[in-house]
């Protein structure tokens, strides 16, 4: 007798989505520090590293991400274990990050020419930070697609990601810029800050994998060997079209986080006041993306959203010193940052959903390491893209706040929204020819969402759980193995 397959609305719970965002803005805080403008402002204006020699680490280091990330992701999708292909890397790699984030702060005897030691320590410390990071990071990532497939029960991770992210972007954006010493004021503090901050968020972070799980039937499937995993990734025209995006995300968010500090520190405007107009665009952004999304489709939303994050940019380029502009403008980028957060994991899913409707296989792993191939290099590109027309304009790492040149003014405006803008704006045009969208593709989520019904309760049945076709088999809780 034949049994009908009941396939039934996909459902994460509450706790396992708190904690895996909690743990994904954990990790983003610390990358925020890193990537974001405070460890280059830190070497180079607090313990005197040349601009020119801190350009150098972060170019060298960009290229160590070109191996580690597509590595670290086809060894993550062949990875099996009882916790998953995923989660090991994460509970696990949580203390080392903690210490690889310390080292970066850690004073260390530099002599009478600090230079050589300070380049020393920044590039190798970006090396080891990097590596943990890129291990956890992207685990954290692709953890909603290895939840879930329907956008539906995704969004309610994301959204839930975008709540803790507006902490993990804005605590930087606002509390950097009042403890970060200046040239020749005591690092101390900060130092002993950063060291708690890397305690606090390795324990958020280790904590966290014993609250939500992984779809185990994705380790029983046999994948491709490296090279042809990288190929068949860039035949994916979908994919192509989000890595011009996700470059573009990386670079803007790296760039605007960075300037922030050196804009507070030359450019006499109310920073509470841009403040509270950044939040007001985050938390209107989250809920008005989250409303299009079902009404607009994903496609049109990532068109007004980059269209919106661009015109932001160029307000505050060109009218950077009123006040009233820059508050404008601190707006559309704050709908800027939550549609980046919501929008870009959403196009993503989809363009590995497409990819196992062409090949039959999940490979977030490989897709996240490609992504970071491309998105690493963004952070590297920005660092020393800003650090070097800083210097065109006569800007002088050594001097005390607020007593640059007007040209250093201006070329902190330059230096900071410029090349954003423009690549939002590009990123926009390309966006037009992005294929996934229409009532076709949303017939083709709901076949793969019952597909991967079928295939875990296959997965499970073969291990000896019980499902709702072997009532026979002795029953085992996958979730208490797991925890």
């Amino acid at each position: 007798m034949s049994q009908t397959t009941v396939i039934t609305e996909e459902y994460i719970p509450l706790k396992s989505r708190i904690w895996v965002s909690a743990a994904d803005a954990s990790v983003a805080i610390l990358q925020n520090v890193i990537g974001g403008g405070a460890l280059t402002y830190y070497y180079t204006r607090v313990m005197g590293l040349s601009p020119e020699l801190a350009s150098i680490s972060w170019i060298i280091f960009g290229i160590w991400n070109a191996i580690n990330d597509p590595l670290y992701g086809y060894v993550s999708d062949r990875t099996k274990s009882k916790l998953g292909r995923r989660i090991p890397y994460i509970r696990y790699g949580a203390p080392l990050i903690a210490l690889s984030f310390i080292l970066l702060f850690l004073p260390i005897p530099a002599g009478e020419n600090p230079q050589t030691p300070l380049f020393i320590q920044l590039t190798l410390g970006l090396f080891l930070y990097d590596t943990l990071y890129t291990a956890i990071a992207s685990a954290i990532y692709v953890m909603p697609y290895e939840m879930a497939v329907s956008n539906r029960a995704r969004s309610g991770v994301f959204i839930w990601k975008i709540i803790f992210m507006a902490f993990s972007t804005g605590l930087p954006l606002v509390v950097l810029p009042i403890i970060q010493p200046g040239p020749g004021e005591d690092a101390a503090p900060f130092r002993f800050i950063m060291y708690l901050l890397a305690l606090i968020m390795a324990a958020i972070i280790f904590f966290s994998t014993f609250f939500y799980r992984e779809k185990n039937f994705q380790q029983a499937e046999k994948q491709y060997p490296f090279l042809k995993s990288i190929t068949e990734s860039f035949s994916n025209f979908s994919f192509i079209i989000f890595l011009v995006t996700s470059f573009t995300v990386i670079y803007v968010q790296t760039g605007l986080m960075q300037g922030v500090l050196y804009y507070f520190d030359e450019i006499d405007v109310p920073a509470m006041s841009l403040y509270i107009s950044l939040a007001a665009g985050i938390v209107i952004g989250v809920f008005f993306w989250v409303q299009q999304r079902d009404r607009w489709g994903v496609k049109k939303c990532l068109l007004v959203w980059l269209a919106i994050f661009s015109a932001g940019c160029f307000v505050m380029l060109a009218l950077g010193r009123i006040v009233t502009a820059a508050t404008v403008s601190f707006f559309l980028i704050g709908l800027g940052f939550a549609g980046g957060m919501y929008l870009i994991p959403i196009m993503n899913g989809d363009v590995i959903d497409y990819d196992e409707k062409r090949t039959g296989l999940r490979r977030e792993g490989m897709y996240a390491g490609i992504n970071s191939l491309v998105t690493k290099p963004a952070i590297s590109l920005a660092q020393a893209a800003f650090l070097s027309i800083l210097t065109r304009f006569g800007y002088q790492q050594g001097l005390p706040k607020g007593l640059q040149p007007a040209s250093a003014e201006t070329g902190i405006l330059i230096a900071w929204m410029l090349i954003p803008a423009i690549l939002l704006l590009i990123s926009c045009i390309v966006t037009f020819w992005y294929p996934l969208a229409g009532t076709s593709w949303e017939r083709t989520k709901k076949e793969l969402a019952r597909i991967h019904e079928e295939k875990e309760r296959a997965h499970l049945a073969a291990l000896g759980y019980r499902t709702a076709e072997n009532q026979s088999a002795p029953i085992k809780s996958p979730i208490g193995e797991q925890e």
